[in-house]
């Protein structure tokens, strides 16, 4: 028996990284998945690795700033699958900039893909929810949305701010109707998004040696997080972030 058995989840940003091993975390513990990127030729690659090994996944093209995109894909989930049950919002974006590096267009560019992407998913998948009885909303955040650090980044920790109080603001506003909303706050993970921002090797390092644990963190040990709040073990947990740093916000 697979955690997720009889479970139909969408999650976004799944061609790469921390979405791709949702994807296929998911489909292993039961779930029928639709997962969604803009990097369409990684996202088919994906859905072919799934398939091969008898999974049900199915690749769409999904661009979470757009409404029709957003309306596309769940109308996929639910034609193909017969409803939606979860939602991942896991795509996401970062420009390592200083704040006085930062424009506006950077700024609108961050908060459009991160924070408005995050609405409007949950926006759209709130009626698929209520006719499927319930559901579980997981949007990925992060511990620059929770503590300022050194590093931050000021665009994204504030995109990643508005995700924690928007999911909080989704739980108690939807919680009469069966469908729970958490967030997720992840330390620094080892990912291509990672690499492309921190391409030299020193600059890891320096990024691990401010974890307590003393390493950066695997997009599996993300993703089990990820799956507790997407099931039905966490069917009394709304509302709450779930913190996946290393210890980083305890120090």
């Amino acid at each position: 028996m697979g955690r997720l058995d009889g479970k139909v989840a969408l999650i976004t940003g799944g061609a790469r990284g921390q979405g791709a091993v949702e994807t296929r975390m998911f489909v292993n513990e039961g779930a029928r998945v639709v997962f969604g990127d803009v990097l369409d030729d990684e996202g088919r690659k994906v859905e072919a690795e799934v398939q091969e090994t008898g999974g049900d996944a199915t690749y769409v093209h999904l661009d979470v700033t757009s409404d029709d995109s957003w309306l596309h894909a769940i109308e996929l989930a639910e034609t193909r699958y017969g409803k939606l049950d979860i939602l991942i919002n896991n795509a996401a974006i970062i420009r390592v900039l200083s704040l006085e590096e930062t424009t506006g267009e950077v700024w609108d560019r961050i908060m459009e893909v991160n924070a408005k992407g995050v609405f409007l998913g949950t926006k759209y998948v709130i009626p698929a929810m209520r006719r499927a009885g319930g559901g579980s909303i997981v949007n990925i955040s992060s511990v620059e949305g929770i503590v300022g650090r050194k590093h931050t980044t000021p665009a994204y920790g504030s995109s990643k701010g508005a995700i924690r109080v928007f999911s909080k603001a989704t739980a108690v506003q939807y919680a009469t109707e069966n469908i729970r909303c958490n967030s997720v706050h992840p330390g620094p993970v080892d990912t291509p998004m990672l690499h492309s921002v921190l391409p030299e090797a020193e600059s890891r390092e320096r990024l691990s040696s401010e974890v307590p644990l003393g390493r950066m963190g695997t997009s599996e040990e993300i993703a089990y997080g990820v799956l507790y709040l997407a099931s039905d073990e966490a069917s009394w947990v709304t509302g709450t972030e779930l913190v996946i740093d290393g210890g980083i916000t305890a120090q």
